[in-house]
């Protein structure tokens, strides 16, 4: 672990991987609180680390005290909960010694429902074999490269449960500082700068990033597709849905369709009341949801009741009630306390008993 004035989080971090790491090694890059005593009640591998804008290095920096065969790697407001604490420690008994398994990817889930639930997960290498030559890359943002050949991937979550966003103006620094060193068209900065833009509400500004990232032949294909994303929320925020849903479109160049993908398209029908157009892209998204998103991150509604409830509201509106209570009782299956659901499931009803009845 990289760590920095974590006071608040770090012994819910610690405690959640108590006993299931053979050794715990924590560099701390410049903590003015209390996150070194916190750590020392867990572990004695603390290490100071000259910070100097560069989170690749101090995660490498970390990388290189390791002892083990094995690294897993976490933020200090990442979590295992005990399910997935029972899975890892499975897992800790199957990894091989020496084999052919080099690194493994582990779920991410970004945002928690109200029944703890993932909202919106993706996917990151989080276990290496410190043999494989894994290295960080990238002072802000940092990727950690895969290794040639023998990762797995395992059916096991670290949960990120962020307390509070103080990083936007460190962030905004090191990448000023990064373009003024290589230049915005260097690498992953022009990414990195669209989702700076992005993230700090400069719509106008993120979406001419975006789209001139889009228009470079080179890139990764998973920031291509967050590219399309963010840069059809920029033009609807904008006020141009033209635009949105042409970049949204987009998006089929890079990957066969995803369900995200599909609930936007179908939505931006919907605004239109081009229902036909929309119940044909909700169940695009039906289609495609039990499909492998890679390591972008998709909302599990889309892939659950989200194109459900799109199509009870579509099928509503052209007439065909039964058609629209079916596809809400299936959302309902997902969500059975949802109270727009069980607002509307009363509402159909209500209708399909008065058409029964000869009612007008």
């Amino acid at each position: 672990m990289i760590v920095k004035n974590e006071e608040r989080t770090l012994a819910r971090c610690l405690d959640s991987v108590n006993g299931i790491a053979d050794e715990i090694v924590i560099v701390d890059t410049g903590s003015s609180d209390r996150t070194t005593e916190v750590a020392a009640r867990y572990t004695d591998r603390i290490y100071a680390f000259a910070w100097e804008d560069d989170f690749a290095a101090a995660r490498n920096a970390s990388f290189a005290r390791a002892t083990q065969e094995y690294i897993l790697w976490l933020d200090a407001d990442d979590v295992l909960l005990p399910a997935e604490r029972a899975k890892l420690l499975a897992l800790k008994e199957r990894l091989p010694s020496g084999g052919e398994t080099a690194g493994v990817i582990l779920n991410y889930t970004l945002a928690e429902g109200p029944d703890g639930g993932p909202l919106v997960s993706d996917r990151r290498l989080r276990l290496v074999r410190r043999d494989a030559g894994c290295r960080w890359h990238g002072r802000l943002h940092e990727q950690l490269t895969f290794p040639p050949r023998g990762t797995v991937t395992a059916d096991i979550a670290v949960t990120h449960r962020r307390e509070a966003d103080h990083h936007s103006a460190r962030n905004v620094r090191i990448l000023r500082k990064w373009v003024a060193e290589k230049g915005i068209g260097h690498g992953r900065l022009l990414y990195y700068y669209a989702g700076e833009c992005y993230d700090r509400r400069r719509y106008a500004a993120a979406a001419r990033a975006y789209a001139e990232l889009l228009r470079r032949p080179e890139g990764h294909a998973e920031d291509r597709l967050i590219a399309c994303a963010r840069l059809a929320d920029c033009y609807g925020r904008l006020g141009d849905p033209g635009m949105k849903l042409g970049s949204l479109l987009q998006s089929f160049q890079y990957d066969l369709p995803h369900p995200d993908f599909c609930c936007a398209i179908a939505a931006c029908f919907q605004d239109r009341q081009e229902w036909i157009a929309a119940i044909y892209w909700y169940m695009q998204a039906l289609d495609v949801g039990s499909r492998d998103p890679g390591l972008r991150p998709v909302p599990v509604a889309c892939r659950t009741w989200l194109p459900h409830a799109g199509l009870s509201f579509c099928y509503a509106h052209t007439g065909h009630i039964g058609q629209a209570l079916l596809h809400n009782g299936k959302a309902l299956e997902y969500v059975p306390d949802d109270p727009g659901l069980l607002s509307n499931r009363a509402k159909l009803e209500a209708i399909l008993s008065q058409s029964q009845n000869g009612k007008p």
